[in-house]
């Protein structure tokens, strides 16, 4: 099939291909700094929040760790949750998600 829409549609089909795989910022939905003020907003008193694009810059795989007092007392899996149900929309659009958790001192 690839062949047919070089053929027929030349560069266009190229060029097209090389916007979508260079992960062009127009194309993605979520950006670091996004997410990182999604959590932000709801982890105030976090001490350290840190998103990383781990997908190789197309936005599909991010890794993030979030140090927050507000995890006291919770398990992991509960503090996951929180991260979870926070980044509910944006993770609709994601291949995958690394979740670190710490509780601040």
């Amino acid at each position: 099939m690839s062949g047919y829409l070089a053929r027929n549609f030349g560069s266009r089909y190229i060029s097209i291909l090389s916007r979508v795989w260079s992960g062009n910022s127009q194309l993605m939905k979520n950006s670091e700094a996004t997410l990182r003020k999604t959590l932000e907003a709801k982890f105030p008193q976090a001490k350290n929040i840190v998103v990383s694009d781990i997908s190789g810059g197309c936005g599909s795989m991010y890794e993030i760790y979030v140090e927050s007092k507000e995890f006291k007392g919770l398990s992991t899996v509960k503090q996951h949750r929180l991260i979870t149900e926070t980044l509910k929309s944006e993770i609709k659009d994601m291949h995958g998600l690394r979740i670190h958790t710490s509780i601040a001192e």
